[in-house]
């Protein structure tokens, strides 16, 4: 092979390493991109779900206070019961 086919071929190798190394800076770039829109995404549902764990909270301790207050109407009508019953009671006699 003459010295002007050789740099030919060099020349030519050459350009297709540039253009493979261009393909891969692009894929790289595209990655990248990739990695920054699943890291907003990850930090977008990391704040809905400590904005969900608050709300959990609350509605937890709601449903608590409404339990006792279910409890504590629960045991005036027993007494409001019991105190009818011994009025009824006692009338009858």
């Amino acid at each position: 092979m003459s010295e002007d086919g050789s740099l030919d071929a060099a020349v030519k190798r050459l350009a297709l390493a540039l253009d493979a190394l261009d393909a891969a800076v692009e894929r790289r770039r595209e990655g990248d991109a990739r990695e920054r829109d699943l890291a907003e995404q990850l930090h977008a549902l990391g704040n809905d779900r400590a904005r969900l764990a608050e709300t959990l909270d609350g509605e937890s301790a709601r449903i608590r206070e409404l339990q006792d207050t279910h409890r504590d109407v629960v045991a005036r009508i027993d007494v409001a019961m019991q105190t009818i019953r011994t009025v009824i009671e006692s009338n009858d006699r």
